[in-house]
């Protein structure tokens, strides 16, 4: 089963100053690279908007990824509005008062699809989360907008980093089984061993940060992607920039 995990888009309005990069343009081409590639499934794992989540957007967005006539999921980042993303891509039946967070299962792999778009796991979300591990055995999956744990990236760390992680660090380090984490949110390519969780940062559709800076630095404008591997006894994933 291959998948692929296209994140951090920032698709701004028509004609908008996007940092002075042509992000429809990138989608263009991101589609075009999922389209070539054929995988079974595919994922956007969040900020779809520039700045801040528009049903215009979302709208324009979705016909291009209909088109491809791949079975995929969708998430809410921190520049999404969650309730408008499952509006406009169908997914009102996964829709909680705190997010957008469900789970599914792909060839008989459970995955789970968890919402930080407000920077925070709210206590409801937590429940689910602690549920839904409950329930399930062997090695998992998890995507998730924003990595659980820093990634020792200062700007970002600093910064922009999940708040409140350690209850849901608490709840994931609990299972019994590996967890591999796929997420996005800091324009970077990075993997994180922690206990029982193998967190794969996936680099934007947009640009790349410096990943040793301080304060803001674009490191480069090569867009990416993520192609997921899962095999028997085996997980093969590599980012894949254009």
């Amino acid at each position: 089963m291959r998948v692929i995990q296209i994140t951090d888009l920032h698709i701004g309005r028509e004609g908008e100053d996007t940092y002075l990069v042509d992000v429809r343009e990138n989608f263009r081409r991101i589609i075009a690279a999922v389209q070539e590639r054929r995988p079974d499934f595919l994922v956007l794992s969040g900020d779809l908007c520039y700045s801040q989540g528009e049903l215009d957007i979302y709208n324009w967005i979705k016909p291009s990824v209909d088109q491809l006539n791949i079975p995929y999921e969708v998430m809410a980042g921190n520049h999404d509005d969650f309730q408008l993303v499952a509006k406009a891509f169908g997914r009102d039946s996964d829709l909680k008062s705190d997010g957008l967070y469900y789970t599914r299962t792909w060839e008989g792999k459970p995955i789970v699809f968890m919402d930080t778009s407000k920077y925070i796991v709210a206590e409801e979300q937590l429940a689910w989360v602690e549920a839904q591990l409950k329930q399930l055995k062997g090695d998992i999956v998890l995507f998730i907008h924003h990595p659980p744990l820093l990634v020792g990236m200062p700007f970002m760390d600093n910064n922009y980093a999940l708040k409140d992680r350690n209850p849901l660090l608490d709840i994931l380090s609990a299972y019994p089984g590996n967890i591999d984490v796929f997420c996005g949110h800091y324009h970077i390519d990075r993997t994180i061993r922690w206990k029982n969780l193998l967190v794969h940062v996936t680099p934007s559709c947009f640009f790349q940060i410096d990943s040793y800076a301080e304060d803001f630095k674009v490191d480069h404008y090569r867009i990416a992607f993520r192609e997921i591997s899962f095999l028997p006894e085996l997980t093969i994933s590599a980012v894949h920039y254009l």
